[in-house]
């Protein structure tokens, strides 16, 4: 199509600048929206964008579908074109929106895998202390599970944003917006510890970084470094679940809701824009009331 082209720019431009989305989320809407006008124009000889109707896009869907495509995915590719139309209606660039009243597939919810509070600890206890890059790997592990950070977000943070005195952490999450978490007291001694004994022996010689977590090269930690020392320490804890570096912000979560806290609250400390995502903390408690009733009730 002769417009979708420039069109398509236009709207990655104002996602970049107005809602400041990630380069992955980005080239994610490029994807979508580029294989779904190039279907439109080769399978359906549309030749410009106002000629799109509903029904083209639930051919665009269809063809999806039988392409083995996840619901996962399908809903994922609605919201990007809805989006688009959206904005190509806002821009004066089309005069209707031809994805009213479009469903989203179900989507079966899996809940995200957690620790228990044995495993959390047997995992901060597996690193070597006598060791610098063990003393950083306890803060690192710590701060994580303390925290509910995310692996990206721990791997950006300078040394000003961590503010041991007042027991909080200012953390900059998706598109670049700050919020502020609190530390508890053992999160709070892991990384006086890190900074008292080990990160200056890490970064010895080697030029001057404002970086918090570093390598023994004395440069920031990757996010392949940090999910490296992460699997490690699993395995020599004994952990037999397969764990990734969100397990433990699930766990942070689950714990928390767990234990009372308010989901406002944990939403607030996790960064999440919708409170619906931080719902699914609820079905996790929830479901593990469930196995212990199972596990435990004589009548179970």
């Amino acid at each position: 199509m002769r417009d979708a082209k420039e069109a398509i720019l236009d709207y990655l431009h104002f996602l970049q600048v107005e809602r400041q989305l990630s380069a992955n989320t980005l080239s994610s809407y490029r994807r979508d929206l580029e294989g779904y006008v190039e279907y439109l124009h080769k399978e359906v000889q549309l030749s410009n964008l106002k000629q799109i109707e509903r029904t083209h896009i639930l051919l665009r869907l269809e063809a999806l579908r039988t392409q083995g495509i996840s619901a996962r995915t399908i809903a994922r590719h609605i919201s990007s074109i809805r989006s688009f139309h959206q904005f190509l209606l806002r821009e004066k660039l089309t005069e209707t929106d031809p994805t009213i009243h479009l469903e989203m597939p179900q989507i079966e919810q899996k809940l995200p895998k957690i620790l228990s509070i044995e495993e959390i600890d047997m995992l901060i206890g597996a690193p070597n202390r006598s060791k610098p890059q063990g003393v950083r790997d306890v803060a690192m592990l710590e701060l994580l599970y303390g925290s509910g950070m995310r692996i990206s977000e721990l791997i950006g943070l300078n040394l000003e944003d961590v503010h041991l005195t007042m027991g909080f952490v200012r953390v900059f999450g998706k598109g670049g917006k700050e919020r502020i978490v609190p530390l508890g007291k053992s999160a709070i001694s892991a990384i006086d510890a890190y900074l008292q004994n080990a990160r200056s022996k890490l970064q010895g010689n080697y030029p001057k970084t404002d970086a918090f977590f570093i390598n023994q090269r004395g440069k920031r930690l990757t996010r392949q470094g940090c999910w490296k020392l992460l699997k490690e320490h699993a395995t020599k804890a004994n952990i037999q679940k397969e764990i990734t570096p969100h397990t433990l912000r699930h766990s942070f979560a689950t714990h928390l809701i767990e234990n009372g806290a308010d989901l406002r609250a944990v939403q607030e400390m996790l960064g999440h824009a919708d409170i619906s995502t931080t719902q699914i903390y609820t079905h996790i408690s929830k479901s593990r009331l469930s196995e212990v009733y199972k596990q435990f009730h004589p009548r179970a």
